[in-house]
């Protein structure tokens, strides 16, 4: 992966790094936030935009991609963007079919039942160049920010993608998924290897392309207990840490942070933080104060207020924002939601909440 053209390209240059040195771990005058699923249906105008297409025709039109990151920071004095894609867009590149089910989700029409559907899917090296899609609505979005904020590249983790390759979709058990860690761990290991071996130069690339940070979503982690998740998921969630760090160095790109998002897996926070990642993001079910306690000062926590809590009146939600504030402290600290934004929410509701972060957290400073 050369560092040629994409790497080198003129951007603008960046006014607001606030996120950007949270992240670092650097001090800030005030608390970063960005909100998961910011670019999403709460949104009317996102809805317009998205009417017409396919979810995944989207997702490969870079036009579409970047005004659908853009339009919440027309709405909100967010401190980041995130790059509007989908986890699912690497099992396609690898040769599967996917296709959202309005209303159901993601569908798999042929999803993985035995060891020798592996031999089906596409070399992980051909990946990324199946990606340029991505590449392209990154570097166009990171134009078109005009340096207002970072933007954010990411990519779901091995387990959580394997998850939905072998189950055929969304699940409530992921019985399917987890019978195969069970009877087919050499079989399991292969398949989380081809991912691997499929995100890292995909996350180089969109380093490549503009992204200025990366986020791993581990979506699924709470299915597995601690000794799945020990040996299915944390080796490859630190695997791809390095290999991207290492990855970056040698295409002459800067480094940049990354960030681990291990929903429902508070069973694993010290794990998490020591595997390689600047930030690790927190939902909703964990204390802010124990998980700063478990995990150290050596990480920037990111999270984590319920995001139902955006149904609260906006009193609430300035109430609920201050405690949170309260409990992470100042510094090594991005506030965001415990999950992404719901398609019912308020839009007014969402402002409230990236204000209330922004005054508390400098009125906290103050005291």
């Amino acid at each position: 992966m050369e560092a040629n053209g994409a790497g080198l390209q003129n951007f603008p240059e960046l006014k607001n790094d606030t996120f950007l040195r949270a992240a670092w771990g650097e001090e800030t005058d005030y608390t970063p936030v960005w909100c998961m699923r910011q670019a999403g249906r709460y949104l009317p105008e996102f809805r317009e935009t998205r009417a017409a297409q396919d979810f995944f025709s989207t997702c490969r039109s870079p036009e579409a991609c970047c005004e659908l990151t853009l339009q919440p920071l027309r709405r909100f004095p967010l401190d980041a963007a995130i790059i509007f894609s989908d986890i699912l867009v690497v099992p396609q590149a690898l040769g599967m079919e996917v296709t959202m089910i309005p209303g159901k989700g993601p569908s798999f029409p042929e999803p993985l039942r035995e060891e020798q559907d592996l031999d089906r899917l596409r070399d992980p090296a051909d990946v990324a160049s199946e990606l340029g899609y991505v590449f392209q609505a990154i570097t166009l979005t990171r134009q078109q920010l005009a340096g207002r904020v970072p933007l954010i590249g990411f990519a779901g983790a091995p387990w959580t993608l394997m998850t939905y390759m072998v189950e055929g979709g969304s699940s409530s058990t992921m019985a399917q998924a987890k019978r195969w860690l069970y009877q087919r761990p050499q079989a399991s290991h292969k398949l989380l290897g081809i991912l691997t071996d499929a995100l890292v130069p995909y996350l180089i690339g969109q380093v490549a392309a503009g992204a200025q940070a990366l986020q791993l979503f581990e979506s699924h982690a709470g299915h597995l207990g601690s000794a799945l998740f020990n040996k299915f998921a944390l080796p490859y969630i630190r695997d791809v840490a390095k290999r991207v760090k290492a990855g970056l160095q040698k295409a002459g790109l800067a480094p940049v942070p990354m960030i681990i998002f291990a929903k429902d897996g508070h069973f694993a926070l010290e794990e998490l933080a020591q595997a390689g990642y600047e930030v690790v993001g927190l939902d909703w079910t964990v204390s802010p104060k124990k998980a700063r306690e478990r995990v150290g000062k050596t990480v920037t926590l990111q999270g984590n207020l319920d995001p139902c809590a955006l149904y609260a009146p906006e009193e609430e939600i300035g109430q609920l924002v201050r405690q949170m504030l309260d409990d992470f402290g100042p510094q090594r600290y991005i506030a965001n939601l415990g999950h992404g934004l719901y398609p019912d929410m308020d839009p007014e509701r969402v402002g409230a909440f990236v204000d209330a972060v922004h005054k508390h957290s400098r009125l906290l400073r103050q005291n």
